[in-house]
């Protein structure tokens, strides 16, 4: 049809047809989300979009527009966690705006990656993701208040010692983190390192998404409340996130050691 394509939210695994009732509508302009059938067991769930709106040069466009882009985003990422949540299903989320320029376009191309697919849905099946990140707390060090200091040697002194209270709390934030990275990374299927963003001002000391089998679900948040005590003792946070479909783990990334 003139002017529409298709939109591929995601692909889903199953040994049974998934249902998609009442489920999210998906993106602004789009059609609801529908399953087409890739090969057995196997669908895409996909959409009608105009091209007015989602063509490459709109898309170009809309990039510039950061609310425009989040608007999106929330979108897919519900019609992806509607689908995750699904008894029995493995779901493969696709990025933002892959489409095609027909449902047989998509699932030839489907086809074309069923080995690289099929190694994907092996690889992440029976589990989640689970974010980490850690950064160092709003408090500061601050030396004890006395009396003024008399000579230029008691000062010097009293600017080493902060700088050693400092480096010392610092280190201790690493070895937080780093121990917080091992004990969440055994109960870990992969781990893959989070780029920081570049408006940070302070980097964070770990961002990493973890590949947590569903069945360690409940040890895993247990280690990772445990993790954020040792952290807050040491002057950082440790904030967990998830449930979410495992992005990180079908796009790509660099493992972490």
């Amino acid at each position: 049809m003139a002017g529409i394509a298709t939109y591929v939210y995601c692909i889903v695994q199953r040994s049974t047809r998934p249902r998609v009732t009442r489920g999210p509508s998906g993106l602004g302009g789009a059609s609801l989300p529908r399953l087409v059938d890739i090969e057995k067991g196997l669908w895409m769930v996909c959409a009608d979009v105009p091209l007015p709106t989602y063509g490459t040069e709109s898309i170009e466009r809309g990039l510039r527009d950061l609310d425009w882009v989040s608007r999106v985003a929330v979108a897919h990422e519900a019609v992806v966690e509607r689908f995750a949540t699904i008894s029995g299903a493995t779901v493969i989320p696709m990025k933002l705006f892959t489409i095609f320029s027909s449902d047989e376009r998509a699932r030839e191309a489907m086809r074309e990656r069923r080995r690289d697919l099929g190694s994907i849905l092996k690889r992440i099946r029976g589990c989640q993701e689970w974010g980490v990140r850690i950064t160092r707390g709003a408090h500061t060090i601050t030396t004890a208040k006395g009396k003024a200091s008399t000579s230029g040697l008691a000062f010097l002194e009293e600017k080493k010692r902060a700088r050693d209270a400092v480096r010392e709390q610092s280190q201790q934030i690493v070895r937080a983190a780093d121990d917080a990275m091992r004990a969440l990374g055994k109960l870990a299927r992969e781990i893959r390192r989070r780029e920081p963003l570049e408006a940070a001002a302070t980097p964070p000391v770990l961002d990493a998404a973890f590949l947590v089998p569903v069945l360690r679900r409940t040890t895993f948040k247990s280690a990772a409340a445990k993790a954020a005590t040792t952290c807050g003792a040491a002057g950082a946070e440790l904030i967990l996130t998830g449930p979410w479909p495992p992005y990180h783990f079908v796009h790509g990334g660099d493992s972490a050691a």
